[in-house]
């Protein structure tokens, strides 16, 4: 449900946070904009990522600083509360999400199936050094949520409005999006799953395996307790 004095009832925009990826959000933005209006976070970029987006069509919000994918999607999710869409859907900016696939999210919002509808990538289609990361974390994750999780760290997203406006992450890197899930579960949201095909290119990430693998863990284990506890500290 929008706000009080939406002005975009019934519209669902396409939020995409990106940092130092001017190589690939040029395509992804075109790609993107059949589907609706498309803003991008600029979360700190150095290489004309911004610039890039902004030339393809999309709006920019640009943090001056880099802070992080989940403050770069806590400030999405401000203008989408704001603009009074009814979903937005998130997407990653270096071309491992395929737009097209958009009408899925959409038509599975749409049809009542989930508050929160998540793409489910194909782990046996990733190359071997990502999949016992992606296989691992997933089970850790079901666990601690005490529901099945088929893919614990996918960004391809919809939200809904109530979800945007209710249920903020604290953390600020990847596991920002681990930690959604938990809040909006606690909240009485609904999750689905949608499957999205799995692309791999040579970008280099922005993941740090060591730092980022034992972030995952930490929150991990508060979701743990927090599900425990019914609350979430």
């Amino acid at each position: 449900m929008a706000q009080d004095g939406a002005q975009n009832p019934g519209e669902i925009i396409i939020l995409i946070p990106a940092y130092n990826e001017a190589r690939f959000i040029g395509d992804v933005v075109k790609a993107a904009l059949t589907y609706g209006a498309v803003v991008v976070i600029d979360d700190g970029s150095s290489d004309g990522t911004g610039a890039a987006a902004a030339l393809a069509g999309a709006k920019v919000i640009a943090h001056a600083v880099n802070q992080g994918k989940g403050k770069a999607l806590t400030t999405g999710f401000d203008y989408a509360v704001q603009r009074g869409v009814d979903a937005a859907i998130t997407l990653d900016a270096d071309g491992q999400h395929d737009p097209d696939e958009i009408p899925k999210f959409v038509e599975a919002f749409r049809a009542g199936k989930g508050d929160i509808i998540i793409g489910q990538r194909d782990f046996s289609q990733m190359p071997a050094k990502n999949q016992f990361g992606n296989r691992t974390g997933t089970f850790l994750l079901g666990l601690a949520m005490g529901q099945p999780v088929p893919d614990n760290q996918s960004g391809y997203r919809l939200l809904s409005q109530l979800v945007m406006e209710k249920v903020r992450p604290d953390a600020t890197r990847f596991e920002a999006e681990v930690e959604l899930l938990l809040r909006a579960q606690l909240a009485g949201f609904r999750i689905a799953w949608v499957p999205i095909k799995t692309i791999y290119n040579d970008k280099v990430s922005h993941f740090r395996p060591l730092h980022d693998s034992w972030l995952f863990l930490k929150m991990t284990w508060r979701i743990w307790r927090a599900r425990r506890r019914g609350r979430f500290d």
